[in-house]
């Protein structure tokens, strides 16, 4: 179960560091893009953003739930869980709040639609920063 949890830790802090440069320079640089073209920047960002995020938040999600089943010694039940339950916030977080902005902004720039997917972003982040600071205490527990 080690190897679950050390590809849990580099995805989970894999996604904690493009969750922030998503944050704190991509989401706010939208509003520069410009409204001629924007619309095929929002769908070619949609697209690619899928291939860098996907296999780890997937990778994240699996061991997460195999981690409440089968832990390595020193890491209590509720950390399990808890970490599950952060990464259920972020799944619903992105599939409720930033999935239909970004459909938004696919028809264009859209200032709301944007400061909404900028402010709820906060959210992911958070809960992924979270994550991140559990992934490493776990292995501080296992490691000893």
């Amino acid at each position: 179960m080690i190897y679950v949890l050390l590809a849990h830790i580099t995805a989970t802090l894999l996604m904690v560091g493009v969750i922030w440069f998503v944050q704190i320079v991509h989401y706010p640089l939208f509003s520069r893009v410009g409204s001629e073209g924007f619309s095929l920047y929002s769908e070619a960002h949609s697209r690619l953003t899928t291939y860098v995020v996907g296999p780890p938040m997937l990778v994240e999600a699996a061991t997460a739930l195999l981690l409440i089943f089968r832990r390595p010694e020193g890491i209590p039940l509720a950390a399990a869980i808890t970490g599950f339950g952060l990464v259920a916030i972020i799944w619903l977080s992105t599939a409720l709040l930033q999935v239909p902005r970004h459909t938004a902004l696919g028809s264009g720039f859209d200032h709301a639609a944007w400061s909404a997917l900028v402010l709820s972003n906060w959210v992911r982040t958070v809960a992924w920063s979270a994550r991140g600071v559990l992934v490493l205490w776990m292995a501080s527990r296992v490691i000893g």
